[in-house]
């Protein structure tokens, strides 16, 4: 808070700090009942509020359990009505106390659906209800926390920082020369940078499917497919914004804008990576095959040549992309596509926005110069702030839903709450600090959150915590 802020201008800071600790309590909430965990340790207390009639009686790890659980319900039920409670003093904009209002009047609901639940064998219904019910209300306060930013920030400058040149896609150039400075050039082509990323994301869908089973020989073939779709997705989209990556600083140097690579080459490097992908996935199922397929098609044709040329949702459907390795992975063990896979397909897709705008940010006259309509560039850098909320809310939601129906552990719920709550720090920051390097600083823990999150879903699935 600055020296120079008013009294006004303080109360309002702390206002949104607390919104932001109330919102990500009532996540806490949500993501840790939907776990086996709490599932499980319910049944050590079957009574309600009390457990037998005695309180606070830790004697077990699953008592220790339900009683963190539900004395954070309490606190974070205080902190419901003191936010009310400040927003109605700090005369906050209407939708705002409205939306606020609205989750405090379901947190008395939430919690006897929750004492119902406790004190006896429920049928799933009123589990999903419990769920259903605890989102909702997490949605009331980030769509307050949202507005709230925006009323706040909207109307102030951005702030101008240094930009960065060079890709975050792929690796710089580098000076070499001879054969070694060709092989280094084609594998740009690949866009190695995507690669660990995504491979996680179908490592994810595979560990769900096959558990501690899963056998080598599929994950040899899925990463190889992976690798080579993505790289020949790469390669297609180098070849068909040659043009457009000479207006871009970000992109002025990649190998086919600079004729380090002549075209004929790129696309003939593209179409056997293409091929190869395809032998790979054909070595697991023809399923997993027509979905590799469907990616490279999707990112090079759909998403380059029509979605990010033409509409300002282009991030948005776009990550379709990004979802497809999560229904491989789990296509490459079951040869079908099942419902953790689509949760986790969902998860990817609604991060994809949350992670991208800020980089959308960052390099908003870049995008200006190529003619690609991003968010920023259309509908203004505040726009663009407000739906990194939402989005980011969306995939908080989404890691819930996931581990609501793929039974994981505490350590997967611990692991969304923890980098859930930096990564919304950091969004925070983007709108207090408004420049390149707070949208940086925000795209990298995008990618802290979703990279650890697959790595506690695998370990989950592979070492059935």
């Amino acid at each position: 808070m600055s020296q120079n802020a008013t009294p006004e201008t303080a109360a309002r800071d702390w206002f949104t700090r607390l919104l932001a600790v109330a919102t990500m309590g009532v996540y806490a909430l949500v993501i840790i009942g939907a776990t086996t965990a709490i599932t499980d340790a319910a049944r050590a207390c079957p009574t309600w509020p009390a457990c037998d009639g005695r309180w606070v009686r830790v004697s077990s790890t699953d008592l220790a359990v339900v009683w963190g659980h539900r004395l954070t319900a309490v606190v974070v039920g205080i902190l419901v009505l003191a936010v009310l409670a400040f927003a109605i003093r700090t005369h906050e904009p209407r939708r705002v106390t409205a939306a606020i209002a609205g989750s405090a009047l379901l947190y008395p609901v939430q919690v006897a659906i929750g004492a119902f639940a406790a004190i006896g064998d429920t049928p799933a219904a009123v589990s999903a209800l419990h769920l259903v019910v605890g989102l909702a209300i997490f949605v009331g306060l980030a769509l307050a926390l949202a507005w709230t930013l925006e009323a706040q920030t909207a109307r102030l400058p951005s702030r101008e920082s240094e930009p960065r040149s060079g890709d975050a896609d792929e690796p710089a150039a580098i000076e070499v020369s001879g054969p070694v400075a060709t092989a280094y050039a084609y594998f740009r082509l690949m866009k190695p940078r995507l690669m660990w990323l995504l491979c996680l994301v179908a490592a994810a869908g595979m560990a769900l499917a096959a558990g501690p089973d899963l056998g080598i020989n599929t994950v040899f073939w899925t990463f190889l497919g992976g690798v080579l779709s993505i790289g020949a997705s790469g390669t297609f989209n180098h070849v068909l914004e040659r043009d457009i990556d000479k207006k871009m600083a970000r992109t002025n140097d990649r190998p086919v804008a600079t004729h380090e690579i002549p075209l004929r080459n790129a696309v003939a490097w593209g179409v056997f990576l293409a091929a190869a992908s395809v032998w790979a996935f054909l070595h697991l199922n023809l399923l997993a095959a027509g979905l590799g397929v469907a990616a490279i098609i999707f990112y090079s044709v759909v998403y380059t040549l029509v979605l990010k040329p033409n509409t300002v949702q282009n991030t948005v459907i776009g990550g379709v992309a990004g979802a497809l390795p999560a229904l491989i992975g789990w296509a490459a063990v079951t040869n079908a596509v099942g419902v953790p896979a689509l949760a986790l397909a969902g998860l990817i897709f609604l991060w994809t926005p949350a992670h991208f705008y800020n980089l959308a940010l960052a390099y908003k006259d870049d995008y200006a110069a190529g003619g690609f309509p991003m968010m920023p560039v259309v509908r203004g850098e505040a726009l663009t702030r407000k739906h990194i909320v939402y989005y980011l809310a969306a995939t908080l939601m989404a890691a819930a839903a996931l581990a609501w129906v793929s039974r994981l552990s505490a350590l997967f719920a611990v692991t969304s709450l923890g980098l859930g709550a930096v990564f919304l720090w950091t969004v925070l920051r983007l709108h207090r600090e408004r420049d390149r390097s707070a949208a940086f600083r925000a795209f990298h823990a995008s990618n802290a959150y979703l990279g650890a999150v697959l790595v506690a879903v695998i370990a989950d699935g592979l070492l059935v915590l």
